[in-house]
C-alpha cells in the first residue's frame, strides 16, 4: 500500500513537471502566428481606440500582428462570451473594461460568464476618468448650472450614457444622487451616436470616458463640466473634478487584458512583461494620456489578480449604496 501511494505521488509529480515544462516550451515558441484581442465595444469607441494603439505597439515587439475583433452588444456579454469560449492557447485575449469584469456581476441576475472563474488576469493597462459634459444647447457652463437646471425641471433632463446599469450609467446616477437630482437615461451602444445626439440637441448631457469625448471638448463642440477622477486630468486641467463639489468622490474606470482560463501561466507572464515594456515607453505613455487613459507602468500578474479581488469588493459597496438591483 505504501509503495502504491509512493508511486502515485511520483507519477503526479512527474505529470506536473511535464505540464510545467510544456508550458514553458509553449511560451518560448509563442507567438508563432497572429494573436487576437476580443473587444466588447464597437469601432471608434474609447476602449477601441486605446486597444488598437496598445495592440499595434505590442505587435511590433512580438513580431506578429494583433487583430482587434470587435464584438459589441449585450452590455459586454457578447464579447465576454466569445473570449471565454476561445481556446486557452495564448492566441486569444479579452481586452476588457471595469463593466465587463466587475460591475456586470452586480447588475445581472444570471450572467452567462464568470469573470473570476472563466478568465485569467494578465495586466492592468490604464485607468480612464469619465467626463460629465453638456451640448451646445445647454446655456450654462458649470456643473452647478447643470444641477440647477435639473432641479428646476425634475426628471425632464436627459443624459446620454451606455445605459443605467453600465459603468457610465451608474456614475451618472451616483452623481445625481449626491446632487439631489434625477436624470432620464438615454442609452446608447455606440459612443459616436450618443455624441452626435448631444451636439444635435436631442440630449443636453452626456457621461462617457474622457477618451471618447476629448476631441469634441477640445474643438468646442461640447462643454466639459466635471471629471470623475480624484485629481484634475492632464488633458483637461481647467475642468474641475466631481470631488471639488462632492468631497471624496472618485469614480474611475480601467481597461485591462485577460485570457481564457487555463491559458499557460508562462504565456500570461510573458505578455505581462511585454506590455510593461510597451507602457514604459515615453511616447506610448504620452499618447495614452492624450487619449484619456493613465497608463499603469508597473503591475505583474499576481498584483493584477489582487487588484481584481479588491475591485470586486469595492464595487459591491458602490452598487449597494446607489440601490442597483440585478435584472
Amino acid at each position: 500500500m505504501q509503495r502504491r501511494s509512493f508511486n502515485k505521488a511520483l507519477l503526479s509529480a512527474a505529470a506536473a513537471l511535464t505540464a510545467g515544462t510544456q508550458g514553458v516550451a509553449l511560451a518560448q515558441a509563442w507567438p508563432a502566428r497572429p494573436v487576437k484581442w476580443i473587444l466588447s465595444q464597437p469601432p471608434g469607441s474609447g476602449p477601441d481606440i486605446l486597444a488598437r494603439f496598445v495592440a499595434d505597439n505590442l505587435s511590433r515587439r512580438l513580431g506578429q500582428p494583433i487583430v482587434v475583433d470587435n464584438r459589441p452588444g449585450g452590455q459586454n456579454v457578447i464579447g465576454a462570451q466569445a473570449a471565454m469560449r476561445s481556446p486557452a492557447d495564448g492566441y486569444t485575449f479579452y481586452y476588457a473594461t471595469t463593466a465587463a469584469m466587475v460591475t456586470n456581476v452586480f447588475t445581472f441576475k444570471a450572467l452567462p460568464y464568470d469573470p473570476e472563474k472563466d478568465f485569467a488576469p494578465v495586466r492592468l493597462i490604464g485607468r480612464s476618468p469619465f467626463v460629465i459634459a453638456a451640448g451646445p444647447a445647454f446655456k450654462g457652463n458649470t456643473l452647478a448650472d447643470a444641477i440647477a437646471l435639473a432641479k428646476a425641471q425634475p426628471e425632464k433632463e436627459a443624459i446620454a450614457t451606455e445605459g443605467p446599469k453600465t459603468f457610465s450609467g451608474m456614475l451618472a446616477d451616483s452623481f445625481a444622487a449626491m446632487a439631489g437630482i434625477k436624470y432620464t437615461h438615454v442609452p446608447y451602444n455606440k459612443a459616436p451616436e450618443a455624441i452626435q445626439d448631444l451636439i444635435g440637441g436631442r440630449v443636453n448631457f452626456i457621461c462617457l470616458p474622457e477618451a471618447a469625448l476629448l476631441s469634441y471638448i477640445r474643438s468646442g463642440q461640447i462643454k466639459a463640466l466635471a471629471v470623475s477622477s480624484a485629481q484634475r486630468t492632464a488633458n483637461l486641467p481647467n475642468v474641475p473634478t466631481l470631488s471639488e463639489t462632492f468631497a471624496g468622490f472618485e469614480y474611475t474606470g480601467w481597461n485591462g487584458l485577460f485570457a481564457p482560463a487555463g491559458t499557460p501561466a508562462a504565456i500570461l507572464e510573458n505578455v505581462n512583461r511585454e506590455l510593461e515594456a510597451v507602457l514604459k515607453q515615453p511616447e506610448v505613455g504620452q499618447r495614452l494620456l492624450a487619449l484619456g487613459s493613465i497608463p499603469e507602468v508597473k503591475m505583474n500578474v499576481a498584483e493584477f489578480d489582487a487588484f481584481m479581488r479588491a475591485e470586486r469588493t469595492r464595487w459591491a459597496g458602490i452598487v449597494k449604496a446607489i440601490g442597483i438591483k440585478p435584472e
